[in-house]
């Protein structure tokens, strides 16, 4: 079926259909972190604490991530075309009532629609571009598909920056209206593929889902609780632990049809690119939640600028992502991974040595641009490696679990990063605090020339104020080698991809 489907296609018909499902996917990735830089400002507008706000954005993450696994099933069910018409009419009517949210409790809700609505958008587009292209234009076509799914997220806060400053944070749920209706006012250029029957196991989705909600409150609300001194942490980390090894037992039951075929982890390309995946957008989601977090509140930017000198490592990563599009049919994509992963290193490397409160623009932007190149050198290749030696019957469902696991992957990363930048934070300000000291001459040295002296009133202010200051920069210091540390890992799993597989089918 899918050599009749791109035989079928003429260039033009392929191209429209690349327009129509990307836009669709684009407006999925982007509201991961389109937000990003507008939570200081929703913050304030819904009376939330900072710890509250990110659920914003881990809401939509989770529910995302428990529904993606329904995409074969659904699209089998009911067909990939009127499968996507529903979810993004859907996801458009779900933003557009995070935007008249009134308060938090309302925008995680509809937070979880939108993710619940938009979980089938981006593996449906990375299956019908596997589809519509013949094999020698499948890495062109990941290479577009990646522009919009790694480029997206990059770009958010940019686009988040602009909507929140010069018209209010409510638009960046707005924005997603006329797109959404654009995409579906073309809709009908895709092709409807035929119904399969199916049975969906809904105990095995059920033993996901628990296991992946677990995971993220315990993540979510473990530094707030204190972790398992916490009786509610304990239970829910229990409960998690044990729907995951349910599920595990529940799919070795070879008789009934599971929520995706076990046998997609039998490929080894995929299973190692799916882990590939998972610490790659751990470490991406946890830079560009953390970044902003570091610009608006610590180096006092507007969220304009800081949308502004985000979009630098968004517009690299479409280069380097086009540049990889060209070159993937003719170089090892493994040695373009590790190329792409070194790059983000040295970036990130730059990020742990040279950011301090006195940082200039400059060096703020260029390792930013540094990260977003290797970024995209990394994506594109994993993609089209996940995918060289899998049956086509199996794309769909392994789209749906390559996309799950990138999705928990930036939904771990987000928590993590915000766990260790507190617990660092509190670290930090415990170590500097000590040097406070009445006859330190430093600390007089930074007194005199604001006219105050130690026993003053003020100065425990100015202090505590400078203090907290400079136990966050360290913290987020400390948060960007983590970051490192991640990017290091992959190394060694890229060595396990198998090379034959790749090279034959490009």
């Amino acid at each position: 079926m899918t050599k009749a489907l791109y035989q079928s296609l003429s260039s033009m018909d392929r191209w429209l259909i690349t327009l129509v499902i990307m836009a669709a996917a684009l407006m999925e990735v982007i509201d991961t972190t389109i937000i990003n830089v507008a939570l200081p400002h929703m913050q304030g507008s819904l009376g939330a604490s900072s710890d509250e706000i990110t659920w914003t954005l881990t809401s939509y993450i989770v529910s995302a991530a428990i529904c993606m696994p329904l995409t074969g099933y659904l699209s089998d069910r009911f067909g990939r075309k009127k499968y996507l018409i529903f979810s993004i009419a859907s996801f458009t009517f779900a933003s557009a009532l995070c935007g008249a949210a009134t308060s938090l409790s309302e925008i995680v809700f509809f937070r979880l629609l939108q993710g619940i609505f938009g979980a089938g958008l981006v593996p449906l587009s990375q299956a019908i571009l596997a589809d519509v292209f013949p094999p020698e234009e499948r890495g062109k076509a990941m290479a577009i598909w990646g522009i919009g799914v790694m480029v997206g997220p990059i770009l958010g806060p940019t686009l988040g920056g602009y909507l929140t400053d010069i018209l209010n944070w409510r638009w960046t749920f707005y924005v997603n209206v006329p797109v959404g209706i654009f995409t579906l006012l073309l809709i009908n250029v895709l092709p409807n593929t035929p119904l399969q029957s199916r049975r969906m196991d809904w105990a095995g989705l059920t033993l996901i889902s628990l296991a992946i909600g677990g995971l993220q409150y315990v993540l979510d609300r473990g530094n707030q609780e204190d972790w398992f001194s916490s009786t509610s942490i304990c239970i829910i980390s229990y409960i998690a632990i044990t729907a995951f090894l349910g599920f595990l037992l529940h799919n070795m039951n070879a008789k009934r049809q599971p929520v995706f075929d076990m046998r997609i982890f039998k490929d080894k390309n995929f299973t190692i690119s799916s882990l590939l995946l998972s610490l790659f957008c751990l470490a991406l989601y946890g830079m560009t939640v953390v970044q902003p977090i570091m610009m608006e509140g610590f180096l006092n930017y507007p969220a304009l600028t800081t949308g502004l000198m985000l979009a630098p490592r968004g517009i690299s990563g479409m280069i380097s992502m086009i540049i990889v599009g060209k070159l993937i049919t003719r170089v090892d994509p493994r040695a373009l991974v590790i190329a792409g992963i070194f790059i983000s290193i040295s970036g990130m490397w730059i990020a742990t040595h040279y950011y301090s409160l006195d940082i200039s623009t400059a060096w703020l932007v260029w390792p930013m641009f540094l990260q977003g190149f290797g970024l995209g050198m990394v994506f594109v290749p994993l993609s089209t490696i996940a995918y060289a030696t899998l049956p086509a019957h199996l794309r769909t469902e392994a789209a749906g679990l390559y996309n799950l696991l990138r999705t928990i992957g930036g939904s771990i990363g987000i928590s993590i990063v915000i766990t260790l930048f507190t617990r660092r934070t509190q670290l930090f300000w415990n170590g500097l605090g000590g040097s406070i000291q009445l006859y330190n001459p430093a600390l007089l040295n930074y007194l005199n020339p604001l006219n105050l002296q130690p026993t003053d009133a003020l100065s425990a202010i100015v202090l505590s104020d400078e203090l907290y200051r400079q136990a966050a920069m360290v913290s987020f210091v400390n948060v960007f080698t983590f970051i490192m540390g991640c990017f290091v890992l992959m190394i060694p799993l890229v060595m396990l991809l198998k090379k034959n597989g790749v090279t034959n089918s490009l």
